[in-house]
């Protein structure tokens, strides 16, 4: 007895409407156009999202800064290692904990991200020209993945200037 083929139209549907599936094909196009920006510089799009994580005054945990990059514990690992042995970032032992690790950019990593920054800038004001309204299509991927708390950016603009008065 043969299993009845599943419907094509089913699938044509699933193609059309599955917002994950738009998700992930716009992510992976994403990632390859600024692994193209980094690569004069050999650095991947992931990389450079985990040097430009660890610019804040006091060296993160992996288990600190694993949500912000909403990537598992030895994934974020795996990123580390390339960076570590060129020198861009150094891993400490926790002062607390000795089992806890710390990340912080090293000289060599704040000059590499001199460098990367002026790129990505370039690179995302046309992207965000091409998008026409980037702020709602970040508002409505922050609905999907909202950033750590710990990790949020300061409000900017009018009402955080009516916040801080």
């Amino acid at each position: 007895m043969s299993t009845p083929a599943f419907p094509r139209d089913k699938t044509l549907e699933v193609a059309q409407a599955c917002v994950c599936l738009h998700v992930q094909r716009a992510a992976r196009a994403l990632a390859r156009h600024f692994d193209e920006v980094f690569r004069p510089l050999g650095l991947t799009n992931g990389q450079f999202s985990l040097l430009m994580s660890l610019n804040r005054p006091e060296p993160p945990t992996i288990g600190q800064l694993a949500p912000f990059l909403a990537m598992d514990r030895t994934t974020l690992t795996a990123l580390v290692k390339p960076l570590e042995r060129r020198g861009l970032i150094e891993v400490l032992a926790d002062a607390g904990d000795r089992r806890k690790r710390r990340l912080r950019l090293s000289g060599e990593g704040h000059a590499l991200l001199s460098r990367a920054y002026p790129l990505w800038c370039e690179a995302h004001a046309a992207l965000d020209r091409a998008l026409g309204d980037p702020a709602t299509l970040r508002s409505l991927l922050m609905r999907i993945a909202p950033m750590p708390l710990a990790d949020r950016p300061p409000p900017a603009g009018p009402a955080a200037k009516d916040q801080a008065t």
